[in-house]
């Protein structure tokens, strides 16, 4: 099978920015607390009249742009998510007909939570082994305000808005992502209740436990995917993972003794988008000019379902 590579990103987020000092005035907690333990210190949600199709769409258009690449020649779309404006149409055929994607590919939304960007990674890179056109756009996105339950501080601290998008060409000759994928389904630790499932549709976590399955998580998927791969960690460019907590990046890093230069947080502006978190990383870290052309970058995403995943990703 021939393999993608990434020729292009772009990210966007809401304008309204909600600060720990914000959420000290609705719920019990404080700027001290929410950083200690999570890293968080500012996250973006959707205001009045914005929805995350326009956010997704400015995401994919930038994405465009800076892989040189026009709506033309996309053969297929995925938008992971778990918070579209409407269940049907899907976020991704509002995007198509946003950005005048054609008519005869495939245009779909995946839920597979906070690994939905590296799950959509791997079905686009089957895609478009089956394709006439070699250009594939690739986009996370969530409005998860919009099921934040304001009086559970355990879990509104946590969620911030956003999209992130690539655009990747598959080519013959070329690698794989090699994708470590998985997933135990569990309703307890994570869950987003549909609207008739006879109880609000907020997000419910058990955060403790989640934490423990995480921290587990990481460390397997990384090393499913170096054994995949025949790499080392030394191999490796640069370390994207999930941003859902500042700590268990650090345990990782710690794990694999990852110098500074090799991993990036952001969770400190964005907070947990869940599936946008690593295309937002991966769009940030490109415009500094810190990953391009030739850099391999590997991938690492958890989150409910329960969901893992983990893959190695180049750059064209």
């Amino acid at each position: 099978m021939n393999g993608i590579k990434i020729r292009g990103t772009g990210r966007s987020a809401p304008g309204k920015l909600v600060t720990n000092r914000d959420l000290e005035t609705i719920v019990d907690t404080s700027d001290a607390w929410i950083t200690s333990r999570t890293g968080i210190k500012t996250r973006h949600h959707c205001g009045e009249g914005e929805t995350i199709s326009a956010v997704t769409a400015q995401a994919a258009r930038r994405a465009l742009e800076d892989a040189g690449v026009s709506p033309e020649e996309i053969g297929a779309c995925i938008v992971a998510t778990v918070t579209p404006d409407t269940l049907v149409p899907s976020a991704a055929c509002m995007l198509q007909r946003e950005l005048g994607l054609p008519q005869d590919v495939p245009c779909f939304d995946l839920n597979a939570a906070c690994t939905g960007f590296l799950f959509a990674l791997h079905t686009m890179e089957c895609l478009l082994n089956a394709s006439p056109r070699k250009y594939g756009l690739v986009v996370g996105a969530e409005n998860l305000s919009r099921v934040i339950n304001w009086e559970d501080r355990g879990t509104c601290i946590l969620f911030g808005d956003g999209a992130g998008a690539a655009v990747v060409e598959c080519r013959e000759g070329w690698p794989s992502v090699s994708a470590v994928l998985g997933c135990r389904g569990n309703d307890e630790l994570l869950r987003l209740p549909g609207p008739e499932a006879g109880e609000p549709s907020y997000i419910a976590m058990e955060g403790t436990r989640v934490f423990k399955f995480a921290v587990e998580a990481v460390p397997w998927c990384v090393d499913q995917v170096l054994k995949r791969t025949g790499r080392t960690a030394e191999d490796v460019d640069f370390f994207v993972f999930h941003q859902a907590n500042a700590r268990i990046i650090d345990l990782a890093v710690r794990k694999y003794r990852i110098p500074p230069e090799k991993y990036y947080k952001n969770i400190a502006e964005y907070g947990n988008t869940s599936a946008a978190s690593i295309p937002l990383v991966l769009s940030e870290l490109r415009e500094q000019g810190r990953i391009g052309p030739g850099s391999r970058i590997l991938a690492v995403g958890f989150g409910g379902g329960l969901t893992w995943g983990g893959c190695l990703i180049e750059f064209a």
